[in-house]
């Protein structure tokens, strides 16, 4: 009996052994008869070469529609190519360019996935900020002048988290400097959508939430050019409560930073400017 199982356990690591010698000629093999001269393989890398050029060409010419048909169709058509990588970055830009704005952030954000470890990705977070960070210059806001502080910030906050985010991930990159100062500008502007809620509450004479949000200000948004109109408006709703301490300490504060008012704030004053606040929409 056990001279029987010792002459099948000999026949299984006969097979075992034969199998580990054939798996990696076979596999070799396999690769050498793959013909990367043939004909088809030469005219598939042509062609796509070829589409890159002519992608490239387009972005260059600042095509952009064109350019983001070349680079689907290059996607779709080649999506292992040796470009396939910043043929994704380059489409992303493309559909910014050309207020694709979903489409460039999901691009972007395809990018960040499927190439974590690419060169560029530092890049990828940065356009992805920057298409948030532009929302609002879309085609509407470029010829009405709205405010944008008055509308909805899910854009700012988005492109705040997401500079904030690449400062973190990559302080030495190149990008970094200038998420910094966007950085900067959408504090302000975050601060200046909280203002404006707050001078509505003062106008609908909800003065304890008119005061409420503008100590959130203060708190959240210090160095800010909301800073000083913060204050104007908890002095002023304090004052109508009657709360004449913390109304005071409110003007103290305001006298002892801006005893010549608030700094300069960039003000259009272009004729249809001066029209759309005449209207009043915004109010």
């Amino acid at each position: 009996m056990s001279h029987n199982i010792n002459i099948e356990l000999h026949r299984l690591l006969r097979i075992a052994l034969l199998t580990a010698l054939i798996l990696p000629t076979s596999g070799c093999d396999y690769l050498k008869n793959l013909d990367l001269s043939s004909p088809e393989a030469k005219n598939s890398l042509v062609e796509s070469e070829q589409l890159q050029l002519d992608a490239d060409k387009a972005l260059e010419n600042q095509n952009f529609q064109k350019a983001i048909t070349l680079y689907e169709e290059l996607q779709a058509r080649f999506p292992f190519g040796d470009h396939a990588a910043q043929t994704q970055l380059n489409l992303a830009y493309a559909q910014y360019k050309n207020d694709d704005f979903e489409a460039a952030i999901a691009s972007s954000d395809r990018f960040i996935k499927t190439n974590p470890t690419n060169a560029s990705v530092d890049y990828a977070y940065y356009l992805k900020g920057l298409v948030n960070y532009n929302q609002d210059t879309g085609y509407i806001a470029r010829f009405l002048p709205t405010d944008a502080s008055q509308r909805d910030p899910i854009n700012s906050r988005e492109a705040f988290a997401i500079f904030s985010e690449l400062i973190r991930r990559f302080p030495n990159s190149a990008y970094a400097p200038d998420a910094k100062q966007r950085i900067i500008a959408l504090r302000n502007k975050l601060a200046s959508y909280e203002i404006n809620i707050a001078h509505y509450y003062l106008r609908r004479k909800a003065y304890i939430a008119a005061a409420n949000r503008a100590s959130a200000v203060i708190k959240n948004y210090q160095k800010t050019t909301a800073i000083p109109h913060a204050l104007k408006i908890m002095q002023e709703a304090y004052e109508h409560l009657g709360i004449d301490d913390l109304a005071k300490d409110a003007e103290r504060v305001y006298q002892k930073n801006y005893p010549n008012g608030p700094p300069p704030v960039y003000q259009n004053t272009s004729i249809i400017h001066t029209i759309w606040d005449f209207i009043g929409l915004e109010k």
